[in-house]
């Protein structure tokens, strides 16, 4: 068993590469400590139904947005457009609740696996990955609900 939890954090994502399951690592703040955010301080967060793997939605989150959900188990996400956090849910009642959280091999990318309530995308559909353009392009799910009543019009 190999103890990666003595070792520095500046390479602890490229230590993980060889890591078992049994092995020491180092506490869940220094783990968070040591992600890889972008220039803008965000990183890719994608959503997924925990007990379909059906993929939901790809949003960011900042440093500040990843430790809210982690401590309250609300998926909580920082929007670009609005320069704020955002609470999954919090006008259209639509909430994630988080299941589990695993960053990738870098530590440069989020996977939360969430129980999702409704549709997961703004447009009322239960995913965002719905319009298929592979060939011909071709909307592949109908909305769940009208994005209006999510939204009182605001969508």
């Amino acid at each position: 068993m190999s103890d990666i939890a003595r070792e520095p954090m500046s390479t602890l994502f490229k230590r993980l590469e060889s890591a078992l399951p049994d092995d020491t690592l180092p506490a869940a703040a220094d783990v968070l400590r040591a992600v890889r955010f972008n220039a803008d301080g965000l990183i890719p967060a994608i959503a997924q139904q925990h007990d379909s793997g059906e993929v939901l939605m790809m949003a960011w989150m900042n440093r500040e947005a990843l430790e809210e959900t982690l401590r309250t188990g609300r998926v909580c996400y920082f929007s670009r457009s609005r320069g704020k956090l955002w609470r999954k849910g919090e006008s259209s009642g639509q909430q994630q609740r988080l299941r589990a959280a695993f960053l990738d091999c870098d530590g440069d990318t989020l996977l939360v696996q969430v129980e999702q309530t409704g549709a997961a995308c703004h447009s009322g559909r239960r995913s965002c990955f719905y319009l298929d353009v592979t060939a011909q392009p071709q909307i592949t799910r109908a909305p769940l609900v009208d994005p209006a009543r999510l939204y009182g019009g605001k969508a």
